[in-house]
């Protein structure tokens, strides 16, 4: 969802495309200097091992035609196994030890406890053409995602948390708007969002406002104690608050039902829900408050019972292509992470973006740290309080 920029500030975001930072996360994405896409993508034996690839792939990130569209080319039969949340992709390959899946995908802060988990193999990475990929996406993946000399895990598309709303309903502006603008009198009864995100929201609001006394919401991912006592101030205030929740969302799909159908007005929400609605003409927008928008990378990982090895090699030359980068972030309403891939982005899509990012949202975006088992097991707990509150 990226593109539009001047050509000297792409320039400049390649050179310092370096570590995972906020500037270099949404700008690395408007990378000027397309590769030459090439093919045509054709495996040399479809029908090796199965002569089929098994995903375990996020709902809402791989929209038509990018399947239909591999299996034209390559011959190879593609099975999805759509999932909404991470927790639920963990219990997936927790309940078979990864059996029946080729690729998993990760989100990048999930680092730690996929190490754990002890279910995935490394990349032959001399069977990838990195050379595609932005070198801020690349990074990103490799800083956290490399352990026992392997690298574990290559990024598919980025995107964002923050605030989505009727713009026939309320009205919001940047230079006010807040994770604390959720809980204003007017939207009571009328907010959705996911309990562990809407609690990180509070906490960056109190954050930012001088709430969280000798804290920073940074602090809770520092060790059991931090959290403990920064969540326990969060959620006295999300209990509070509780009256204004609509519903809480746990997919792409009941986030647009909630916008649609459901009666909400505002939420924080994940961004390609929100434009892929606004893309279509809907009612609905969605932007990066004070605080930052939420930033995240999902990303693709090999199980170790991964049986159709060639065929999750074509998979990933050809999602990282430029085109097909580009199609997937258009069809999905997130961005994307190859080299000349913003380029090649709708007029529409390249709107959204900067509509979302207004001044400089870009700037202040909060990246979400890589958590470790203990911090998502906590997190869970004060989540599930939140619910039964």
């Amino acid at each position: 969802m990226s593109g539009g920029t001047k050509s000297n500030d792409s320039v400049e975001t390649m050179r310092a495309a370096k570590a995972f930072t906020r500037r270099t996360l949404l700008k690395a994405s408007v990378a000027a200097g397309a590769i030459a896409a090439t093919g045509p993508w054709i495996v040399r034996d479809a029908l090796s091992s199965s002569g089929q690839l098994n995903l375990l792939n996020w709902s809402d990130e791989l929209p038509d035609p990018v399947i239909p569209d591999f299996v034209a080319k390559t011959g190879i039969k593609v099975n999805t196994t759509p999932f909404s949340q991470n927790e639920e992709q963990i219990n997936k390959l927790q309940a078979t030890g990864g059996e029946g899946f080729d690729l998993c995908a990760p989100t990048r802060d999930r680092a730690p406890q996929f190490q754990e988990l002890e279910l995935l193999a490394p990349f032959d990475t001399n069977k990838l053409k990195l050379d595609q990929l932005l070198p801020a996406m690349l990074q990103a993946s490799t800083s956290v995602w490399t352990w026992d000399g392997g690298l574990y895990h290559l990024p598919h598309t980025w995107g964002s948390e923050a605030i989505s709303w009727r713009t026939d309903l309320t009205k919001l502006d940047y230079k006010t708007l807040s994770y604390g603008s959720l809980w204003e009198e007017q939207y009571k009864g009328k907010v959705q969002g996911r309990p562990h995100s809407l609690l990180l929201g509070i906490g960056l609001w109190l954050d930012a406002t001088g709430k969280l006394p000798s804290n920073r919401m940074l602090d809770a991912f520092k060790d059991e104690e931090s959290m403990t006592r920064i969540y326990d101030q969060i959620l006295k205030v999300a209990i509070e608050k509780k009256p204004w929740i609509k519903q809480f969302w746990d997919s792409a799909d009941n986030t647009k039902s909630g916008l649609m159908e459901n009666g909400v007005v505002i939420g924080m929400t994940w961004d390609g829900p929100a434009l892929s609605l606004k893309k279509d003409g809907k009612p609905v927008s969605y932007m990066a408050p004070q605080e930052g928008a939420i930033a995240w990378l999902d990303g693709w990982a090999m199980t170790k019972e991964a049986k159709n090895i060639d065929q999750i090699y074509e998979w990933l030359n050809y999602v990282h292509s430029p085109a097909v980068s580009a199609k997937i972030a258009d069809g999905s309403g997130y961005n994307p992470v190859s080299k000349g891939a913003g380029d090649l982005l709708s007029d529409v899509a390249k709107k959204n973006f900067l509509e979302a990012f207004p001044s400089d949202a870009v700037d202040k975006l909060w990246n979400r740290p890589p958590e470790p088992s203990w911090f998502a097991e906590l997190r869970t707990q004060y989540a599930e309080k939140y619910k039964a509150a």
